[in-house]
């Protein structure tokens, strides 16, 4: 270890010395973000922690302590006998809350009392959440990017899996951010994470790495649905070098078809979703699309969609914000199926070794 453990404290750059990494937090605050494989057993759930809050505010601090001694002692005690009460003396946990104060200072004192080697973090979540700015910053430019361009319909985000499934690098933001980057890029069922639990995520994927390796990431804009890229990485994405799939207008209509068969299987859906582009397409045409979706002729809907809308927009924004958009390796293909993007992944690895 490169930091001496001080008794009782750690820092986020100590997580590995551990065996188990406790959030102490209430659920809500667990659910938008969390340090890497941490496991929640909360000191207070999210009503005990409002109603502590209430009692320091409108009554005292000494009622508000009364209450979260009394609610803090119940819960951890529940949690030693639901959840620890099987790990050895040598297990070595380690507890953060928002601050590394008193849900988290609590915690680890009962668990030293019982005899393990029990930490905080110091600083708690808020150590941590400067630690991901930090990196996020710090990271991005060391990595050999290599972006894969191509209009939409081109199979970019397959084309990584492909790359992967051939032990390529690949940084997909896309799975990341659990949408896939344009208006009907919802996930059923599948809500996109919190910024912060994003950037958590990044940073994750970011740190393994190998550094002397080119990494493959799909262009994409500085949002991809309500998420925000952070700038570094945003920076060294579209100073890298690329290379741009070429595929013909009919495969991506084939390809669209099938990769968006949710929103082909929820009319009512995807009439809702392309009303967000009232003002960039005239009524007219938004008319003769929805007209499309309820006559269910969606290989003209996607065809008049890329041809209309996307592929102009395409144009103008890579162009605009990718310096090696003009200079890329074309990689021309007339289908976008399994094989097609195999091959296609295997002919990328070996033209850019």
């Amino acid at each position: 270890m490169s930091e001496k453990l001080h008794k009782g404290v750690a820092t986020v750059a100590q997580l590995a010395a551990f065996d188990t990494v406790i959030d102490a937090r209430a659920p809500t605050e667990f659910a938008e973000d969390r340090l890497p494989g941490a496991i929640s057993l909360p000191v207070l759930n999210d009503e005990e922690r409002a109603r502590v809050g209430t009692l320091y505010k409108q009554v005292s601090v000494f009622e508000a302590k009364k209450l979260g001694a009394a609610l803090v002692s119940k819960n951890i005690a529940r949690h030693i006998e639901e959840h620890l009460l099987d790990k050895p003396k040598s297990w070595r946990p380690l507890v953060y809350c928002w601050r590394g104060g008193q849900r988290s200072g609590a915690f680890t004192h009962i668990l030293r009392e019982i005899g393990w080697d029990a930490h905080r973090i110091q600083g708690g979540y808020k150590s941590w959440r400067h630690h991901v700015i930090e990196q996020l910053a710090l990271l991005p430019p060391q990595v050999n990017f290599r972006v894969v361009t191509g209009a939409t319909g081109s199979g970019k985000s397959r084309l990584l899996e492909a790359l992967a499934a051939r032990g390529a690098q690949v940084l997909h933001l896309e799975e990341l951010a659990a949408h896939k980057g344009s208006v009907l890029g919802n996930l059923p069922g599948q809500p996109q994470p919190a910024q912060k639990g994003f950037e958590s995520r990044l940073l994750a994927e970011l740190s393994a790495l190998d550094l002397s390796l080119p990494v493959f990431v799909e262009a994409e804009s500085r949002k991809i649905g309500r998420l925000q890229l952070p700038d570094a990485l945003l920076e060294a994405i579209r100073g890298a070098p690329g290379l741009r799939i070429e595929a013909s207008l009919h495969a991506r209509v084939e390809f669209l078809l099938r990769d968006y068969d949710y929103a082909i299987a929820d009319p009512a859906w995807l009439i809702e979703r392309l009303g967000h582009l009232k003002g960039l397409q005239s009524n007219e045409t938004l008319e003769r699309w929805r007209a499309q979706i309820v006559e269910r002729n969606f290989p003209a809907l996607v065809e008049e969609l890329l041809t209309l809308h996307y592929d102009p927009l395409y144009q103008r924004s890579q162009a605009f914000n990718y310096d090696s958009f003009d200079a890329a390796t074309r990689y021309a293909t007339d289908r976008l199926d399994s094989a097609a993007l195999d091959h296609l992944a295997a002919e990328i690895l070996a033209t850019s070794a």
